[in-house]
């Protein structure tokens, strides 16, 4: 599984919570908030973008994740990431990766 980069969000004056409006992300140890596109998580004192660092294709995964699939549809970027078991699937190029 991938793992995150520690990259500071700067000059991030809103605080992410239950009641900030942004979309909640359960994410291995702590949860992400679905802010412009991309992913917050609070770390310390500051805000983190909780991007995935390389690439890790998530093997045997016969689950076609899509619109009413069931799960947690996420806007990343330019694509959907579904939350599923703790992790997010993003469809990349026949594949589901792990974010």
């Amino acid at each position: 599984m991938t793992t995150s980069t520690h990259t500071p969000h700067s000059d991030h004056a809103h605080e992410h919570g239950k009641e900030c409006g942004h979309v909640a992300v359960p994410h291995r140890d702590h949860i992400d908030y679905v802010h412009d596109g991309h992913l917050h998580r609070t770390h310390n004192d500051h805000i983190d973008e909780c991007e995935p660092a390389g690439h890790a294709v998530h093997e045997g995964h016969d689950h076609q994740h899509q619109d009413g699939c069931g799960h947690v549809a996420v806007p990343h970027g330019d694509h959907v990431d579904y939350v599923h078991d703790g992790h997010r699937h993003a469809s990349h190029q026949g594949h589901w990766d792990d974010h």
